[in-house]
């Protein structure tokens, strides 16, 4: 009686659902085949998970392959990442893909199998122009800006204790700095084109606001955003489904309608104006003080590095962003095809101050995907002095590439505001995994580099990387890109220091991950 009860219920729904179908006019698809066109939307729904997992190679699936977040995750719980059987990779015939040139005979090398290793930046930050609060980063490596409110609370939770727990510097992103980046990390505050944590009632930009959020945490720097590569030219939107009473506070915003922040900052408007803003803010805070952008019209490059010859007003770091790169909701016009990819974009930028002679006055940061060790090497043979992650960084603890950053739905409460989605994120637990995933990162690069023959990334030039073509030609990265051959090497005084700031191993016997 039990199962006729249930079977005539099931009928009873079947048919209501067929009626509603068959009546509506929205979906052409349901009125010509009701019920059955409702697993059309089901499989558009569960797609990206399906394609994952059934569907592409090891190496086919963007943004990042299944061989790549296979490494993160492996990395990042210790279990053994290394790979049988030989590379998925068709390398006689990928165009464009990197090789990095061993070295047989090598002086110095780096401690490469101790995972607990520092590997510290070779140059100071602030250093050259003298800022109060200059000091070498203690890790090459570091957490990109990701906002709370793109990100959950446990998520950005996670990652500050994260980078804690690993020695490295965790971006605040333009969303302000909220009481879950208060972890023990020591930050980069990032000030966007909107101001939040900093502005006055008017949405304009507050000196007052900026030095009191700078007193109250370890600020150790300040970013100024322009751009980023998932939306350059574009101010970030927060979706009105995941502004919280909390967030509304934080940015001071309301919460019934999307926050779309400017696509142009208001308190500066052209690149002399906005150097007076860099010295303003390194003089009353004392941090050092630099920019992030995506690389699109290389006019603005060229005139910085003009206006910077005379070493009287300068930018501390430039933070170069790939047009592959973003975390959150873009367009997708924004998200494939404007601004420039990280490697020719970087390179223009480099060479643009390597021209100026100005290389060793500002430290390089690069961000867009660079947090795979192969493309971190080949963004330090370019001229990058530090790398920033963040989708890596969100995989490590626990972001499945669900592709569901826009929609407040994430299902690893990575990238929600959903009270039950963010439950299930365990912020101890993903933080440990966060710091072994970012300790593990370096250790690879240390490896690299001693295989290359050198003590730190940061020595590794565009001539230790060719770049295939095919199966019949290979170029340098240096040949690639037009580098002249000083250029992506140290100065001989912060070579000198490079080489002091990492231990020395004694033996180089190969050992399995811990």
């Amino acid at each position: 009686m039990k199962l006729t009860h249930l079977v005539g219920g099931a009928a009873v729904a079947l048919g209501a659902v067929a009626v509603r179908d068959l009546t509506q006019k929205k979906h052409a698809l349901l009125r010509n085949f009701p019920v059955l066109g409702h697993a059309r939307y089901l499989l558009e729904e569960i797609g990206p998970e399906l394609r994952q997992y059934i569907v592409t190679s090891n190496e086919e699936e963007r943004p990042f392959s299944r061989d790549q977040r296979r490494w993160v995750y492996a990395s990042a719980k210790q279990e053994n990442n290394y790979f049988g059987f030989g590379t998925d990779v068709d390398v006689e015939h990928t165009q464009g893909h990197a090789y990095i040139k061993q070295r047989t005979f090598a002086d110095r090398l780096p401690d490469d199998h101790d995972p607990a290793a520092a590997l510290p930046s070779a140059k100071v930050l602030g250093g050259p122009r003298g800022r109060a609060g200059a000091f070498r980063p203690n890790s090459i490596v570091n957490i990109s800006a990701m906002s709370f409110g793109s990100l959950s609370s446990a998520a950005i939770t996670a990652l500050d204790k994260g980078a804690a727990l690993a020695g490295c510097l965790h971006n605040t992103g333009e969303g302000g700095l909220s009481p879950y980046h208060r972890n023990g990390a020591d930050l980069v505050l990032q000030i966007g084109t909107a101001y939040f944590g900093c502005r006055d009632d008017n949405g304009d930009f507050d000196l007052g606001r900026l030095k009191e959020v700078v007193d109250s945490a370890p600020v150790r720097a300040i970013e100024i955003k322009l751009s980023q590569g998932a939306k350059p030219g574009l101010g970030g939107l927060l979706p009105a489904a995941k502004i919280t009473d909390e967030i509304s506070q934080i940015r001071g915003i309301p919460k019934d309608r999307d926050c779309a922040s400017p696509s142009r900052h208001s308190a500066f408007g052209d690149i002399d104006s906005m150097l007076d803003f860099v010295e303003l803010l390194a003089a009353e805070t004392g941090l050092p003080v630099g920019i992030k952008s995506a690389v699109g019209d290389m006019s603005f490059w060229l005139e910085l590095a003009r206006l910077m010859q005379g070493r009287q007003r300068g930018v501390d770091f430039i933070t170069v962003d790939g047009g592959e790169g973003g975390t959150g909701a873009a367009p997708l016009l924004f998200t494939d095809a404007v601004s420039l990819p990280f490697r020719m974009g970087f390179s223009r930028v480099y060479g643009t101050f390597a021209e100026a002679g100005l290389t060793d006055d500002v430290t390089f940061i690069g961000s867009g995907k660079l947090g795979v060790p192969e493309n971190a090497v080949v963004a330090f043979a370019l001229g990058a002095d530090m790398i920033n992650v963040a989708r890596e960084a969100m995989l490590s603890i626990g972001c499945i590439q669900s592709q569901r950053c826009h929609t407040d739905r994430c299902p690893t409460g990575v990238a929600t505001q959903n009270p039950w989605l963010v439950r299930g994120l365990d912020s101890t637990d993903k933080a440990e995994r966060c710091a072994t995933y970012l300790r593990m990162l370096r250790r690879e690069l240390a490896k690299v580099s001693a295989a290359v023959g050198v003590p730190h990334p940061s020595l590794i030039t565009p001539q230790d990387i060719e770049v295939m073509n095919g199966d019949y030609e290979a170029r340098t990265l240096a040949g690639v890109y037009g580098y002249k051959d000083h250029w992506g090497r140290l100065g001989e005084e912060v070579l000198a220091q490079a080489r002091g700031i990492v231990s020395v191993a004694s033996t180089f016997d190969e050992k399995p991950p811990a």
